[in-house]
């Protein structure tokens, strides 16, 4: 039985992958900073993991033990003028974002390549091929995670591991601000307010959106799909950016 471990599992995108790769007949490691059953199906392992935490990846890593597929998938978002970002908070999404997921992946890579054998699925966002405005700090990690990725996937081809990316459009329920300890409000200074709310309208509204499934699937497709194809847009929304 093919083994994965999904980062980011308590909610969104990360639950319905794990719901996804169970019902595909999967062992399924999911991670997160407060382990807790939640809305997870039955038989899954649920591991304690902090990505920004060097002693939590060596731990959950060793726990784990054999993983095929490995999905980076947690993450944390910031939306409004970069001018009114606290620069404490920048470097906290840089670290969830681009550094956790680099430590993952670093922590991983011996097994697979002993193995000359394994999948890496970094989880980005359409930001990288669209960037949108009042984003700008969540856009640039998600956009260091492109070219790492694409870098990374020639270092690993050699060795049999894959590395690849999967890009989720916009849904509403998108949580740009999650995880944040300050209010949305003081990111919108007054000077912005005119040109935020027709913004905050559309994304309230958009045209196309991003269902939780549809990453879900794309992510399962990246990981199993076997060949050297790096990128899939997830969401009506992705699809079209790269049509």
């Amino acid at each position: 039985m093919n083994t994965v471990l999904i980062t980011g599992t308590s909610s969104g995108y990360g639950l319905e992958t794990a719901r996804h790769f169970h019902a595909q007949g999967w062992q399924v490691i999911a991670t997160m900073r407060t382990p807790h059953e939640g809305l997870l199906p039955e038989g899954l392992r649920i591991l304690p993991l902090d990505v920004t935490d060097p002693a939590s990846i060596a731990t959950t890593i060793e726990a784990a033990g054999s993983i095929d597929v490995l999905v980076n998938n947690a993450g944390i978002g910031l939306v409004g003028a970069f001018e009114a970002a606290p620069m404490d908070y920048v470097r906290k999404v840089f670290e969830t974002n681009t550094f956790g997921t680099m430590a993952m992946v670093q922590a991983v890579i011996p097994q697979m390549r002993a193995r000359r054998s394994g999948v890496i699925v970094n989880v980005t966002s359409s930001v990288t091929l669209a960037p949108m405005p009042l984003a700008a700090a969540y856009t640039a990690s998600k956009q260091a995670i492109e070219g790492f990725t694409g870098s990374l996937a020639h270092e690993l081809a050699a060795f049999g591991v894959r590395a690849k990316l999967v890009e989720p459009g916009y849904a509403p329920t998108t949580r740009f601000s999650q995880n944040i300890d300050f209010a949305i409000e003081d990111m919108i200074p007054e000077t912005y307010a005119d040109f935020a709310a027709p913004l905050f309208a559309a994304f309230a509204s958009p045209v196309l959106t991003t269902r939780e499934t549809d990453v879900a699937e794309a992510v399962f497709l990246a990981a199993t799909d076997g060949s050297d194809r790096l990128r899939y847009p997830a969401g009506a929304d992705a699809v079209a950016l790269v049509a």
